[in-house]
């Protein structure tokens, strides 16, 4: 009669956790690589398409976006360096007149140019905030700056989502891609795609300490 080791089902339990986090890190890697190269902004499209690049199929071994957004700043500082910095300097100060001109809607600067992901495929992302409608395409109109409509899905809160009206352009060279929020979000911020947690967001005063600051790069805290 066969006896099994008794330390067999914990050394089997062990090595399998080892591997779920070894496959973890190769898909967060793999997933940040495809949003540094290829532009992917989602990280649900990214951490897909790297799943079906290197044949992981196992819903446990998805990494979560906090560590895919970890993998892509290691993977811009290996492979972008000063490129990279350029280009994330250059949206930052892009963004100060484009809060300057929105200051009618209490803007916000959010997303990777805030945090520090930004590269040569990011947008200039700002939340702005009205209760009409009809008020920022009414402004771009009378300003005849062209943009094409599209939509984002929000989480306001932990109950409620929106589907917030957003409006794409173009200026200097670069993208902006703003999206307008309820007036009442100016108290809160929606929760971020990444952690859950309310979205880091800056404003025109809080933008212009964070330019007089040089040395601050990458992730930044809110600035209070």
């Amino acid at each position: 009669m066969s006896t099994s080791h008794p330390h067999a089902k914990p050394h089997a339990h062990i090595h399998a956790q080892t591997r779920v986090r070894e496959r973890r890190h190769q898909l967060a890697t793999e997933a940040a690589r495809l949003m540094a190269e290829g532009g992917i902004r989602d990280f649900h499209l990214a951490k897909r398409k790297a799943a079906q690049r290197l044949g992981i199929l196992d819903d446990a071994s998805l990494p979560r976006n906090r560590e895919i957004e970890d993998a892509l700043r290691e993977h811009q500082r290996l492979f972008l360096g000063d490129h990279r910095q350029a280009e994330l300097q250059r949206r930052r100060e892009a963004a100060l007149p484009a809060l300057e001109f929105f200051q009618h809607f209490q803007p916000r600067l959010v997303g990777p140019v805030l945090d520090g992901t930004a590269d040569a495929h990011s947008p200039v992302s700002l939340h702005l905030h009205s209760d009409d409608a009809d008020a920022v395409p009414r402004w771009l109109e009378e300003h005849r700056i062209p943009a094409s409509a599209r939509s984002h899905r929000l989480r306001l809160d932990h109950e409620r989502n929106i589907d917030a009206p957003a409006w794409l352009f173009s200026a200097e060279g670069l993208e902006f891609d703003v999206t307008v929020l309820p007036q009442d979000s100016l108290r809160q911020a929606p929760l971020s795609g990444v952690d859950g947690k309310p979205m880091r967001r800056l404003s025109l005063n809080q933008l212009r300490l964070l330019l007089a600051e040089p040395g601050i790069t990458g992730n930044i805290a809110d600035l209070k």
